[in-house]
């Protein structure tokens, strides 16, 4: 088993966020300092109740929940990821919890101060759009190295996006500046893509045994995907896509990356069709490389840590 990891995770709760929110507190070496919330899979006030719904059906209402950016650092044109998600982010779901007010700390500050309180110790797991990071970086210039790890949910590293610009990935698309600023001020950051994502679905087989493991948290599970998975049949997807648990499973445990890419990061501001994508430098740069691009995951690992989170 992995060593403990203690983590902020800033997610823009929707149904994959859901899922890696669950892998997370539900790992017996895993403590979650806080949750932060951003606007992109869905608007912040859907966010923020998804997040007290994942909170709720894992008995873990202890959590601090911090509200975050409802919108890119730049004013423009954005789609959510409704298609996905559902109108509400957690596939149309019927909520259950008790309504729960969030702190009144913004998620930026909050990112700042609890990595001041424990410099080296956490983990900041990032699920959305960059906007939180990029308003704690101008508000803690130190914050990389303050921080133990930064794993990031984003990016296309062969320019295979899922948005209306064909080469960028959602969380990039959503906020370009956001991601560039983070990916300029990174030391080490681990970045798991749409790529990977593609990679490593969960099959047809074993998304039914996850979901028939009869206990509370697995019904929830299967609730809430049932719509993605329509979704995705109809663009010709075979199984769940699960973007946020990948990325969640190499912070849990990174000992899971099966295989990875070390290079430079940029991330395109302008283009009609490339504002948002991720640029990799294979070296031609010079500097030395700051992203750790995953590749490759063990897929029983995976599996494990969703029957783990499922099973409790």
């Amino acid at each position: 088993m992995s060593e403990s990891v203690n983590l902020i995770i800033d997610t823009d709760a929707g149904v994959d966020d859901a899922q890696a929110l669950m892998l997370a507190l539900g790992h017996p070496n895993a403590e979650v300092a806080a949750v932060t919330t951003v606007g992109g899979n869905v608007p912040l006030e859907n966010v923020i109740p998804n997040v007290f719904e994942v909170l709720h059906v894992m008995g873990a209402e202890g959590v601090p929940v911090f509200p975050g950016a409802r919108e890119p650092l730049l004013p423009g044109p954005r789609e959510h990821a409704k298609t996905f998600h559902g109108e509400d982010g957690l596939g149309n779901y019927q909520p259950r919890a008790a309504r729960v007010t969030p702190q009144s700390e913004p998620a930026a500050v909050a990112i700042g101060r609890l990595a001041r309180e424990r410099p080296g110790e956490l983990t900041l797991v990032a699920l959305g759009p960059l906007t939180n990071l990029a308003l704690a970086l101008r508000l803690e210039p130190e914050l990389p190295r303050l921080l133990r790890r930064l794993v990031v949910m984003g990016g296309a590293h062969t320019a295979r996006g899922n948005t209306p610009r064909w080469g960028a990935e959602f969380n990039f698309y959503y906020d370009p500046e956001a991601a560039q600023m983070v990916a300029q001020a990174a030391e080490e950051l681990t970045m798991v893509t749409w790529e990977t994502t593609l990679a490593h679905p969960i099959s047809p087989e074993d998304y039914r045994r996850l979901a028939g493991l009869g206990t509370p948290r697995a019904r929830f599970f299967a609730d809430i995907t049932a719509h993605t998975l329509a979704s995705l049949a109809k663009f010709g997807y075979q199984g769940l896509l699960v973007p946020d648990p990948l990325a969640m499973v190499a912070a849990l445990e990174p000992e899971a990356i099966a295989a990875e890419e070390r290079h430079r990061l940029w991330v395109e501001t302008c283009g009609e069709h490339t504002r948002g994508q991720s640029l990799l430098d294979y070296g031609r740069s010079g500097l030395e490389p700051n992203t750790r691009v995953v590749t490759a995951l063990d897929r029983a690992r995976v599996l494990e840590s969703f029957r783990r989170a499922l099973a409790g």
